[in-house]
């Protein structure tokens, strides 16, 4: 792993990150908290850009680019462009406005540490690419988010699943800031790193777009959990 400049993600930070993921299988929630405490100041100090790792609700904070500049709702603009017949630029209110998809599911990081049954609201990926028209040239799906830094991609054939969707409520709320908020993505059978924070734009491409941020450090670029590829989580 590493940043874009090439610096690499320090060992301690890798190791503590396992550790804290760890920590929390084996030992429980308590555990791993009392590991991201000592963790966390190591990821500040390595100048890897992993800015923190600590609690926020069951969840941890993670970004690639120090502190992220809040959207609030109403400034939320997402926009879906590339190889499509009509680009859209969307608001909150509009992604709200079209039909709703619930998951509830689990969000599992590769680093070891997972939370249960996590009540999901938003739209199908699929749907807003309909809306858009994918060109026939279309090759597969770019995100980028609004950190100016982190991107993700997926094929169209992941894209289009069922259980792929443009999250704008988690936990029973809206999704905050820290959760990658106002609006996510959230791919239920993959690893938490496909599911990009901070959702900016949508493109399709029309070459084959390659691996993502994490991917091009050497994470896996389908981020299949165990025995999911084959599975779609069906809406609830």
């Amino acid at each position: 792993m590493g940043m874009a400049d090439g610096t690499p993600v320090g060992r301690r930070v890798v190791l503590g990150m396992l550790a804290a993921g760890v920590g929390g299988v084996l030992f429980g929630s308590k555990a791993a908290t009392v590991l991201e405490r000592v963790v966390a100041p190591l990821a500040l100090r390595d100048g890897t850009g992993l800015l923190s790792l600590f609690p926020v609700g069951r969840f941890r904070f993670y970004s690639v680019t120090g502190p992220v500049p809040a959207r609030s709702e109403a400034e939320y603009r997402l926009a879906v462009g590339g190889a499509v017949a009509t680009p859209l630029t969307l608001t909150l209110a509009d992604l709200r406005a079209l039909p709703v998809t619930r998951l509830t599911e689990d969000f599992v990081c590769v680093t070891g540490w997972r939370v249960h049954d996590v009540k999901w609201k938003g739209v199908r990926l699929s749907e807003l690419l309909d809306r858009a028209g994918v060109a026939g040239s279309a090759q597969g799906v770019l995100f980028r988010s609004f950190d100016g830094l982190y991107t993700e991609t997926l094929s169209l054939a992941q894209a289009r699943r069922d259980d792929v969707i443009v999250a704008y409520e988690m936990e029973g709320g809206p999704v905050i800031h820290d959760h990658g908020g106002p609006v996510r993505l959230y791919c239920a059978p993959m690893f938490g790193y496909k599911s990009i924070k901070w959702l900016d734009r949508i493109e399709l491409t029309e070459a084959d777009p390659g691996p993502g941020y994490w991917a091009n450090r050497g994470y896996d670029i389908d981020g299949w959990l165990p025995g999911a590829e084959g599975r779609v989580d069906r809406p609830g």
